[in-house]
């Protein structure tokens, strides 16, 4: 259970890992090429990357599911009957068969996984799109409720690559107004600037939750706007996005 394609200018992957038995999950880098379809790109373009990274992970051409994210609370219940790709910020697959993909460019993407098959879980796992408004809005501890809904007992979680602490400059009033809910979000930029911090903030969301967050064992930098292997909206506008990912091997 290791990391198995480090971070790399060509590589599909900025972290890319077996978390359990027959369960990976992975972030993409920009040498996956832009996964969405609302930033400028031709479709045929990032229909063409998507089967790319689906022949990467070893799954079917056109299984992986993507979402149309929102910045909105929903979290949608995807199994083989629901068609294309729903209105929601955080997809769960009941039984984990389900590949699932969440785009982000400096939002916050996170991953989990019910590890307790072995003990009687179901073996669920889960994508999230947390920005500024999921994380204010409760999208993390929605998508945790709705899991441990469907029979999760035993939930990880991997939080990937976005803008951090230092980066994710905001004006005063809107640091403070998140800053109330949740201390920790409160961050200043290198230059003494407001700033929220939103992996701090989801970190202390999952652990409220009861989720235990994972490590990225030898993934390199994870600020979406310093490191130039990965997209960000930030460092340059209408930029394509990379996808955190979640699927049975």
């Amino acid at each position: 259970m290791g990391t198995d394609d480090a971070a790399a200018p060509t590589s599909a992957f900025h972290w890319n890992a077996e978390v359990g038995p027959d369960l990976r999950v992975a972030f993409t880098a920009v040498g996956a090429g832009n996964l969405a379809l609302h930033v400028g790109d031709e479709p045929d373009a990032v229909h063409g990357n998507r089967r790319r990274l689906e022949s990467a992970m070893g799954v079917p051409a056109g299984a992986l599911r993507f979402l149309n994210q929102t910045h909105s609370d929903r979290v949608a219940v995807l199994d083989r009957a629901t068609q294309g790709a729903p209105d929601a910020d955080g997809a769960v697959s009941p039984d984990g068969s389900e590949p699932l993909a969440v785009l982000v460019a400096d939002c916050v993407p996170i991953v989990l996984a019910d590890a307790s098959v072995a003990d009687g879980g179901t073996g669920a796992t889960a994508v999230v799109h947390a920005g500024r408004a999921g994380v204010g809005n409760g999208i993390v501890e929605r998508a945790v409720r709705t899991l441990r809904s469907h029979g999760a007992l035993d939930l990880a979680a991997w939080i990937g690559p976005s803008v951090c602490g230092s980066c994710y400059e905001v004006p005063e009033d809107m640091m403070r107004a998140m800053a109330q809910v949740l201390p920790e979000a409160a961050s200043r930029t290198r230059g003494g600037t407001p700033a929220l911090d939103l992996p701090a903030a989801v970190r202390v969301q999952l652990a409220r939750a009861g989720a235990r967050v994972e490590p990225l064992d030898g993934a390199g930098p994870c600020c979406t706007v310093e490191n130039p292997t990965l997209y960000s909206h930030r460092r340059e506008p209408g930029a394509g996005r990379i996808a955190g990912l979640v699927w049975r091997t």
